[in-house]
């Protein structure tokens, strides 16, 4: 499994990037490797609110269907407008190519909630 150590990450496995008062958001290799092959990703309209802890998106697998949740709450700024034509990419660059969203923070306070890469290694290893 990789965990890149310069991105943060919650329990429900998206990792976060944040540069300025912007996050960008996909979903850990132990995400994507626990779902299998994707098939499919629904991502929320460029200009839409989301909140933290509430889902904006949705992965298919040949194993599952799931939810992606918003690490953050804001505004989307920017979705990866390949995934819904190459979900693959989830599975073959989850922390390159397979970003999904670009949020603008509403508040920073909430980057206290997400965990940094050793919390997230023990939260796995707990799984």
């Amino acid at each position: 499994m990789d965990f890149p150590n310069h991105l943060f990450y919650t329990e429900e496995h998206e990792w976060i990037s944040i540069e300025a008062d912007v996050a960008t958001v996909g979903i850990t290799d132990f995400a994507q490797d626990s779902l299998g092959d994707v098939v499919f990703v629904e991502l929320p309209e460029v200009g839409s609110q989301v909140e933290s802890g509430k889902p904006f998106g949705v992965v298919e697998s040949v194993k599952a269907v799931s939810d992606i949740y918003s690490p953050l709450s804001g505004e989307v700024l920017e979705i990866n407008e390949e995934l819904p034509d190459t979900p693959e990419l989830v599975n073959s660059s989850p922390y390159e190519d397979a970003w999904m969203v670009k949020i603008k923070l509403a508040s920073k306070d909430e980057l206290g909630d997400l965990l940094d890469v050793e919390a997230y290694k023990a939260f796995v290893e707990q799984q």
